[in-house]
């Protein structure tokens, strides 16, 4: 396994590892992560650090919801220059090209489902290209970046009775 790829599976659990711990957990030297960092970093492989948030205990609540594009392409149109027009609004959170049964995945966050609603009517809906959308409200999140939320003490075990 590379130097990068050992920090990079450090970074995707937590990115505020500092690089003596990354050093320890890699077998590496420190000199030799903060390199690998900035090498990831100016190569555009890592793009940034967040926090995974459980908005549902914060304070400040979003509504968040997936959306299905169906797209119609054309000679002139290709899913890059979709994706390039979706992804430059602040509402879009993620936006996936995927296979299956529509071709866009879109992650989208509001203030309030009228937010969502209205990104998707007056933004996303009358690009020439799409022909479908279908949302679907997130109602509520157990795990995201990899983390679970809730309380981990529980037993997620099944009980088995005689």
């Amino acid at each position: 396994m590379s130097d990068e790829r050992e920090v990079l599976d450090v970074l995707t659990t937590n990115a505020r590892e500092s690089v003596e711990t990354i050093a320890a957990q890699t077998g590496l030297e420190p000199a030799e992560v903060e390199d690998a960092i900035a090498a990831l970093e100016r190569d555009g492989v890592v793009h940034g650090y967040q926090a995974v948030v459980d908005w549902d205990r914060a304070d400040d609540e979003q509504v968040r919801a997936v959306v299905e594009l169906n797209v119609e392409l054309d000679r002139e149109t290709d899913y890059e220059e979709i994706a390039d027009r979706i992804a430059k609004f602040p509402a879009t959170h993620a936006l996936h090209l995927v296979s299956g049964d529509y071709d866009f995945a879109v992650e989208v966050v509001g203030n309030s489902m009228q937010d969502v609603s209205r990104f998707i009517s007056e933004q996303v809906a009358p690009m020439p290209e799409v022909t479908q959308t279908v949302t679907h409200y997130i109602m509520d999140t157990y795990k995201d970046g990899g983390i679970r939320f809730g309380d981990r003490d529980d037993d997620d075990r099944l009980s088995v009775s005689p």
